[in-house]
């Protein structure tokens, strides 16, 4: 089994700095309203609790111009 590294740091209320081995990313809004995370590999995800076994995701990737 791989290892892997993971770290989350609460910043400020509702904002956290996410880090692992490749990349980092900010992580904003809490746990009963919408959550937008931007990632410094370029995807940006959108993502909500709804009650129950259900959420919502929705992840955009920005495209790199050469």
């Amino acid at each position: 089994m791989p290892l892997t590294f993971r770290k989350s740091f609460r910043i400020l209320p509702g904002v956290r700095l996410n880090i692992n081995r490749r990349s980092w990313s900010i992580t904003t809004g809490g746990r009963h309203g919408p959550r937008r995370t931007h990632s410094s590999t370029g995807r940006r995800t959108t993502s909500m609790d709804l009650p129950g076994p259900f959420g919502w995701r929705r992840t955009s990737t920005r495209r790199r111009r050469h």
